[in-house]
């Protein structure tokens, strides 16, 4: 088997706590940095065969089997190219640094790693890579393809809103979903005036879920 790497761009429009990202990990019909290009169906056994076993391609850190940052989800084909769902791990030391690289746009590529089989691509110097064994998708420094770029994030920008309808001013909004309540309030509250206030807060954002 031939095993190679297809590098992409990543662009993260936003990022919460948890860690939740969807976007393409590669997009067809374009050449990466080698003048290969992964075709659409390229990806079509190895999703298949994902959600026959239940496991996903890794999530790495440059392409290094020594560095799991996290888990996929879910994967898919549509037109465009390699769709993916995903969480970073923040529960370990790797993937909260890993989180604090992408959130500040630090980290913003990704690249897929995988196997052709025999008969899976045609060309010499610049192939037409027609099917694939994806073994892994890793954040890396540098990318290759423009086209390849996450399309939304589970946003804490969507609470902040929330907040906003509910009557908090944007400063207080940011500072509460960032930070908690304490974070907007005056440091002098108690620690019961903070549970009354949170328990506010609740109630005004029931109607807004």
């Amino acid at each position: 088997m031939n095993q190679k790497h297809f590098t992409g761009s990543l662009e993260l429009k936003a990022i919460d706590d948890t860690g939740m990202f969807e976007g393409y990990a590669s997009v067809f019909g374009v050449q990466d940095s080698d003048g290969d290009v992964i075709m659409k169906g390229a990806f079509k056994n190895t999703i298949a065969k994902a959600k026959e076993t239940g496991r996903m391609p890794k999530m790495l850190l440059q392409h290094d089997i020594r560095n799991l940052v996290g888990k996929y989800t879910d994967i898919q084909e549509d037109d465009n190219g390699l769709f993916v769902k995903g969480r970073v791990i923040m529960e370990t030391q790797q993937g909260r640094e890993t989180f604090a690289l992408l959130k500040e746009g630090i980290l913003d590529a990704m690249s897929v790693g995988f196997n052709i089989p025999p008969g899976g691509a045609s060309g010499m110097r610049g192939l037409m890579i027609e099917e694939v064994d994806l073994m892994e998708i890793s954040l890396v420094t540098f990318g290759a393809n423009p086209q390849a770029l996450i399309t939304s994030v589970k946003c804490i920008k969507d609470f902040e809103r929330l907040l906003r309808d509910a009557g908090y001013s944007r400063k207080e909004a940011t500072a509460i979903a960032s930070h908690g309540y304490k974070a907007a309030s005056d440091q002098s509250d108690s620690e019961a005036e903070a549970l009354e206030a949170t328990r506010t807060l609740l109630n005004k954002l029931k109607g807004y879920s």
